[in-house]
C-alpha cells in the first residue's frame, strides 16, 4: 500500500497528491510517469509525475476527474492509500541526457496548457536547478482552472500565463503567445516541449513546424499495463507505430499523427460512461436507457 501523505483541490477537478513510493522517488526522473491503482479491483491510471523528493520518498501527481476512477481517487484524503503506484515507467525527458553546457546555449520553450502544466513543471525545474532558464506558457480556460502559477513562476526564466476567455494574463490560445514570442519580440527558440490536451498539442505543432522549431509533446492515451504488452497506447509517428508507454510519452511532435490518436481516444468513451453511470447510480442503475444492460 502506498499512503497518500497530502490530497489537495488545485481547481475544479483537478487534484494533487504527494504518495509516499520511496522507490519511485530514488530513481524517478523529469518526463517519466506512474500507473496508480485505487484497490485490487481497480482501473490502472497513468500519472505523468508532477514532483519528486528522494530524500523524503515522495512523489507529486496531478490529476483530473475524466472518469469513475479518478472520480473516486478525488475522494482520497491524507492517510488512505493507493494499491499500486508502479513506476518509473516511460522515458525521461531527453533535455536530461543532454550535455548541460551545450543546453546552456539553447533556447528553451516550454508549452503547458491545463493539466499539462503538472508535467510540464518537473522539466523546468530540472532545468533551473541546473542553471538553465525557459521560457514558459501556460494556458488555461479560465483564471479559476489555472494550476501550479506560483510553482512555475518560480523556476522559470519568463512565464507567460493566457486564459482563453481573458479573465487572467494574456488573452487567446497559447499558439497566440506563441506568435506574439516569435514574430514580434523576435525569440529564436531552439526546442520546444508542449504538454497539454491533444488538440492543443496538435496546433502548437503545425504552429512550430510552420516557424521551425523542433518540438517534442509527451502523449497520454488509454494505457492498460504500461510496459508494452497491450498495445492501448499505439501512436503513429512519422512511418512507425509506436507504445507511448515503453518508447514514450515523448515524441517528435511534427510526426505525431494527432487525428489518429484523437479518434483511439474516442474509442474508449462509451466504457467510460457506463463505468461513470455504475459509480453515480449505483444499484438503481438498470436498463436506464444507456443500451448496458445494466452492467
Amino acid at each position: 500500500m502506498y499512503k497518500i501523505l497530502k490530497a489537495e483541490k488545485l481547481a475544479d477537478k483537478i487534484y494533487l497528491m504527494d504518495v509516499e513510493a520511496p522507490r519511485v522517488a530514488k530513481s524517478c526522473e523529469p518526463g517519466q510517469f506512474i500507473i496508480a491503482k485505487l484497490d485490487e479491483k481497480g482501473e490502472r491510471i497513468p500519472l505523468t509525475i508532477c514532483d519528486y523528493d528522494r530524500e523524503a520518498g515522495t512523489v507529486t501527481i496531478v490529476f483530473q476527474t475524466v472518469g469513475a476512477s479518478t472520480t473516486k481517487m478525488a475522494e482520497l484524503q491524507a492517510g488512505d492509500s493507493l494499491e499500486d503506484f508502479v513506476g518509473p515507467l516511460g522515458c525521461a525527458s531527453e533535455l536530461i541526457d543532454e550535455d548541460i553546457e551545450e543546453l546552456k546555449k539553447k533556447k528553451i520553450l516550454f508549452v503547458a496548457g491545463g493539466v499539462g502544466t503538472a508535467p510540464v513543471y518537473p522539466q523546468v525545474k530540472w532545468l533551473h536547478a541546473h542553471g538553465i532558464d525557459a521560457d514558459v506558457i501556460v494556458g488555461s480556460k479560465t483564471k479559476d482552472l489555472l494550476i501550479l502559477e506560483k510553482e512555475m513562476e518560480a523556476v522559470a526564466g519568463n512565464l507567460y500565463v493566457t486564459t482563453d476567455d481573458g479573465s487572467y494574463g494574456r488573452s487567446g490560445m497559447v499558439t497566440d503567445t506563441i506568435k506574439y514570442l516569435v514574430n514580434e519580440k523576435g525569440i529564436k527558440y531552439d526546442h520546444c516541449v508542449a504538454i497539454g490536451p491533444m488538440i492543443m498539442m496538435k496546433f502548437v505543432c503545425l504552429l512550430t513546424k510552420e516557424l521551425e522549431i523542433p518540438t517534442v509533446v509527451s502523449l497520454n492515451p488509454i494505457m492498460v499495463d504500461g510496459t508494452g504488452m497491450c498495445g492501448a497506447c499505439r501512436v503513429q509517428v512519422g512511418s512507425e507505430i509506436k507504445f507511448a508507454c515503453v518508447d514514450g510519452p515523448e515524441f517528435d511532435g511534427h510526426l505525431v499523427d494527432f487525428d489518429q490518436s484523437m479518434k483511439r481516444q474516442l474509442m474508449y468513451k462509451t466504457e467510460e460512461g457506463r463505468a461513470m453511470l455504475r459509480l453515480t447510480e449505483g444499484d438503481t442503475h438498470k436498463n436506464g436507457g444507456c443500451g448496458c444492460g445494466g452492467n
